[in-house]
């Protein structure tokens, strides 16, 4: 995906572009894209600052280096035309160079991995600090495991997309209108990875 490919809101994108994996491959900006693409919501900087945890200054800064890759773009002003508001031109990613990828794309695409690896394991550590602390409810829900599967590719297909039905209904994006009383956003990762 390219800038010029993300001109409207679309449901899902494959990211290809090693400039677009570079642009996506910082903490913040990562942040900034799943909250804009797992809520639909439009922001501005003041309040997707919240979400990064950095000033609207440099929020402001990831913002427009989202919207030069074509991320996320300009949305319709909610009544204060002086705030500029942003929304992901998308509501769903994934990233994939091909087979046939150049150096420099496998680089972006091991560069932006690593990312979102390192963010994952934060929250996996953070979830271990704060987990005595939380509501039983919540601490007998989480779960944590690894299964080692003996699969053809044609089963393992066949369970990402039974895995990727079963998760459909919850997405947060569905739901942020009228949630359940008592619900929480939950990051559910799921990996399926030939090992051998």
């Amino acid at each position: 995906m390219g800038m010029s490919e993300a001109t409207s809101r679309r449901r899902g994108v494959t990211i290809s572009d090693p400039q677009v994996m570079r642009a996506l491959a910082h903490p913040a900006r990562l942040a900034i894209m799943e909250h804009l693409s797992s809520t639909g919501a439009s922001v501005t900087a003041t309040e997707c600052a919240e979400v990064t945890g950095l000033s609207p200054s440099a929020t402001s800064y990831h913002l427009r280096a989202l919207a030069k890759s074509g991320l996320i773009q300009e949305a319709p002003s909610q009544g204060d035309a002086r705030e500029r508001r942003w929304q992901a031109t998308f509501q769903s990613w994934n990233v994939d160079v091909g087979r046939s990828a150049n150096p420099e794309a496998r680089a972006a695409e091991a560069t932006l991995i690593d990312a979102t690896l390192a963010r994952d394991v934060e929250r996996v550590r953070d979830w271990v600090r704060r987990a005595p602390d939380e509501p039983k409810e919540w601490y007998d829900a989480m779960m944590w495991n690894e299964s080692v599967l003996l699969l053809t590719a044609e089963e393992l297909s066949e369970l990402n997309q039974a895995v990727l039905a079963l998760l459909r209904p919850y997405r947060r994006r569905n739901r942020v209108v009228d949630p359940p009383a008592g619900s929480r956003t939950v990051v559910v990762e799921y990996r399926g990875i030939p090992v051998n």
